[in-house]
């Protein structure tokens, strides 16, 4: 029994990792969204006087599109790291699972980790760890 228990704990540490990284990619993937509004700033603004140019609305469009990429982005980089975080500590399981399955439409990547997700938060000895609550550390003195 107690290699059950191992096996669900390491697989529950490489998730948390698997999440990490994820919201690294998913953060550095935002910083293009910063990109794109620069570029349609800049774009918008050096149009000559009298040329034929787009009406103003179109460039707060494009910049209004950046800002809501922008937003989910870090919307999502906050989720996927929140989870691995619920996962190292065994805390809110349907919270993982509802994340474990967005993260499905992250592909290929996010898939990957979304199903292995899915897969050991059913398996039963892991719906007892999240039971339990939150792994105990160990004390120490300085």
């Amino acid at each position: 029994m107690s290699e059950m228990v191992d096996r669900d704990l390491e697989h529950l540490r490489l998730l948390k990792f698997a999440y990490y990284v994820l919201a690294g990619m998913s953060g550095v993937g935002t910083l293009f969204a910063a990109l794109w509004i620069a570029m349609m700033a800049a774009m918008f603004t050096m149009i000559p006087a009298g040329s034929k140019a787009p009406p103003p609305f179109v460039g707060f469009i494009f910049v209004g599109l950046g800002i809501l990429m922008i937003a989910l982005g870090v919307g999502g980089t906050l989720l996927t790291f929140y989870t691995g975080r619920n996962l190292a500590q065994h805390r809110h399981h349907m919270f993982c699972v509802v994340v474990a399955a967005l993260t499905c439409l992250s592909v290929p990547w996010g898939t990957a980790v979304g199903v292995c997700t899915i897969i050991v938060l059913n398996r039963p000895g892991v719906k007892a760890l999240f039971e339990t609550g939150p792994p105990s550390l160990p004390l120490t003195r300085f």
